[in-house]
């Protein structure tokens, strides 16, 4: 039966009402990716990325850059420092004269500012330590940097077994392997490398400082050898604190700022800095198990 004329013109009508719903779906798809973009920018959408297949946090700066002593602070109020993605810039200045021994490390030798851009993995393997999330990870050095990498892994596996580390929580855990599936990498690198790991990221290390970019902690040979002039601990301590800090980033903490006067800072403070008044620290617990916090970094 042939479609009377009220009915052929209801053939157009639906193609128009078809075309508006295509049009508007397009319209929310662009939405949702220019919404996915910003949030992307500002830190606040974390794409996953790692060996395991496991989501990893966005880049960041274990702490602004130290300068030679006796050097003033350079202030700059677009910083960044609590962001989990921090903006591309050059690293402020601490103030030496913040620290009573900030000429402490200053005789220690900070090794060469460039290797050669290879890296040796420590064929050491530890066993599992903490419950939960077991987390396993390589431990690389650069050659030409005088590390040993075998020493090098066995510090840090030390670090990470320690009661006062991260597994205190009783929901996560780490494993040192040598080989096979791993979660992210602790590369110990001299600051030229550094520099080029870490801008990957979109981070100016700027010599200086530490890293966390991808499945990777990239750990400063200098910080590694010398510590930092407002860490008034031994280079072990400092050690410890780089390790648990970057750690701390890669199962989900921010940075935290110091708790009061003549306490603890914690472990998440980025201690280089300055210490605001806290006494250094390396540890996010205490040895009976009590964490050591302080208000967020906005």
């Amino acid at each position: 039966m042939r479609a009377t004329p009220k009915s052929r013109a209801a053939t157009p009508n639906r193609r128009q009402a078809r075309r508006r719903r295509q049009a508007k779906r397009r319209r929310l798809a662009i939405e949702l990716t220019l919404l996915g973009g910003a949030l992307a920018a500002a830190g606040l959408l974390v794409i996953p990325d790692g060996s395991s297949g496991a989501s990893t946090p966005g880049p960041t700066t274990q702490a602004r850059a130290v300068p030679s002593l006796g050097e003033s602070p350079t202030p700059d109020s677009s910083d960044t420092a609590g962001a989990r993605v921090e903006t591309p810039n050059t690293p402020n200045t601490p103030n030496a004269q913040d620290s009573p021994s900030a000429s402490a490390s200053s005789s220690a030798d900070p090794g060469p500012v460039k290797g050669k851009g290879s890296f040796t993995t420590a064929t050491a393997d530890g066993d599992a330590v903490g419950h939960g999330n077991i987390r396993r990870y390589k431990v690389e050095v650069e050659d030409g940097i005088g590390v040993d990498a075998q020493a090098a892994a066995k510090q840090i596996h030390n670090i990470l077994s320690d009661k006062r580390s991260w597994t205190t929580n009783g929901k996560d855990g780490f494993q040192l392997v040598a080989d096979g599936r791993y979660d992210f990498t602790i590369k110990i690198a001299s600051p030229d490398t550094v520099d080029a790991i870490c801008a990957t990221g979109g981070l100016n290390t700027g010599g200086e400082v530490n890293c966390d970019v991808g499945p990777q902690v990239v750990v400063n040979l200098k910080r590694w050898n010398t510590g930092s002039p407002m860490f008034t601990g031994s280079i072990d301590d400092y050690r410890a604190l780089i390790i648990n800090h970057e750690v701390g980033h890669r199962i989900g903490h921010g940075h935290e700022g110091c708790p009061g006067k003549g306490k603890l800072a914690p472990a998440m403070m980025q201690q280089i800095y300055g210490l605001n008044g806290c006494l250094p620290n390396a540890w996010p617990y205490t040895a009976d198990g009590t964490y050591i916090s302080g208000p967020r970094v906005p």
